[in-house]
C-alpha cells in the first residue's frame, strides 16, 4: 500500500500556496462558530493556525502563551469571546485574509 501524506501536512502545503484556500478555511471556521458548531469551528481554526502563522507566532502577537492557545482551540477548550475575536483579528492581519459580515 502506498504511503499518503498526512492531512495536516496537505492542508499546510495548500494553505502556503493558495490564497483562496486560506480565505475559505478561515471563512469556514468562522461560519461554523457562528452557526453553533463550535467543536468543528475550533478544529478548522486550529488547522488554519497550524497551516499559516503557527501557535508560537500567534502567541507573541496576541500576548497569550502558545500552550494556552492550543488548549483554547483543543477539543475541550472553551475560548472566551474576547480571546476568540482577538485571535481572529490577529489572524486576519497576519494572513491578509479579511472577513466581512453580511446579512442573509
Amino acid at each position: 500500500m502506498p504511503l499518503t501524506r498526512d492531512f495536516k501536512t496537505t492542508v499546510q502545503a495548500r494553505a502556503s500556496t493558495d490564497a483562496s484556500f486560506r480565505a475559505a478555511l478561515l471563512s469556514d471556521a468562522v461560519e461554523l462558530l457562528l452557526s453553533g458548531d463550535v467543536e468543528t469551528g475550533k478544529a478548522v481554526l486550529r488547522d488554519f493556525i497550524n497551516a499559516t502563522v503557527g501557535f508560537e507566532r500567534l502567541a507573541e502577537k496576541v500576548g497569550t502563551p502558545a500552550k494556552s492557545l492550543m488548549r483554547m482551540f483543543g477539543p475541550k477548550g472553551n475560548p472566551r469571546a474576547e480571546n476568540l475575536f482577538h485571535v481572529i483579528r490577529q489572524l486576519q492581519e497576519e494572513t491578509g485574509v479579511h472577513l466581512a459580515v453580511a446579512a442573509a
